[in-house]
């Protein structure tokens, strides 16, 4: 395994916090409004308490944080993931695909203005309209390539790809997904610093298989059964040889301890209420290219926003 501590910057991490957070409406097949409903004040309660632990995961890992401030009426604005695609000090924002989450747009875009004002973004720019991607969602950096894996098919377009080559100048692998229970890239798929990749194979079409087995060697490709998928097992965070994740089984904490990641698991159930886990409640923003990456990285500013 390469050593990942020597050349990696710090992790820094776009999170909001669930003070709005419930599921209101549905537009994947998680997202149950009525079950809910029923047990609401129970259930914000529970995902605030998850939602902290998962701020004091990514904290005691190395990580730094910035923060959104939370909207009423925008019970999603929680998974900045979805935000925008962040690389080298330049961020595209994402445009979304459902008018619910469109709503998120203008408030993700301030919350990158600001950190550009304050030295911690370079450059800020739009999606083209008509072009959905709705952020690392479905466009995932591989630092061991080099490129960017970007999923299609449910919540944003195959004509994203050209886009995001084009802002980046660096590759992107396209990935059709085929289940809509996976219907974001990071709900079925996790690029490991190390160059391994967890998947879950059911979630992709036979031709985006074909491109991941084209170029993941077989002993790097970690494939998850449905128990472990349907828990979000690929929806994790990497930080250096910590792997974050809510949930995990037995044979795959031994997958990765052979591979030399440590398990840090942190309960986060009640956001698959909504489709999401530890990658969908956080966005990287220090992620550098090949280009970049021998480059000593740092912030203009090292203030961070207490969440």
């Amino acid at each position: 395994m390469k050593d990942l501590a020597s050349h990696a910057a710090t992790p820094r991490f776009l999170i909001c916090r669930p003070q709005h957070f419930a599921v209101t409406y549905s537009i994947n097949p998680w997202m149950d409004p009525n079950a809910w409903a029923g047990n609401g004040e129970v259930l914000h309660a529970r995902a605030m308490r998850q939602w902290d632990g998962l701020r004091r995961t990514l904290r005691a890992s190395g990580g730094v944080i910035e923060t959104v401030e939370p909207r009423p009426g925008l019970p999603d604005l929680v998974f900045t993931a979805n935000a925008a695609v962040v690389l080298d000090r330049k961020a595209v924002l994402a445009r979304f695909l459902h008018p619910e989450r469109q709503r998120e747009q203008p408030v993700f875009a301030a919350s990158f203005r600001a950190l550009q004002a304050r030295g911690l973004v370079d450059d800020v720019v739009e999606m083209p309209n008509g072009v959905t991607l709705e952020g690392a969602g479905d466009c995932l950096w591989d630092r061991s390539r080099a490129l960017f894996w970007i999923g299609s098919g449910f919540r944003s377009d195959a004509a994203a790809q050209h886009v995001i080559e084009r802002e980046f100048g660096v590759p992107c692998l396209p990935l059709a997904l085929a289940d809509p229970h996976f219907y974001h890239l990071d709900t079925a798929f996790c690029a490991l610093p190390s160059g391994d990749v967890l998947y879950y194979p059911a979630a992709f079409t036979a031709a985006a298989l074909e491109i991941i087995h084209a170029h993941v060697a077989p002993a790097h490709r970690i494939a998850l059964g449905r128990a472990d998928a349907v828990r979000f097992a690929a929806n994790a965070v990497s930080v250096g040889l910590t792997i974050i994740m809510s949930s995990c089984s037995d044979a795959l904490r031994r997958a990765l301890a052979e591979r030399g990641y440590a398990v840090a698991k942190t309960p986060l159930q009640a956001f698959l209420r909504s489709g999401g886990s530890a990658c969908c409640l956080t966005l990287r923003l220090d992620h550098v290219s090949a280009a970049t990456a021998s480059a000593t990285v740092s912030p203009k500013a090292s203030s961070t926003t207490a969440a």
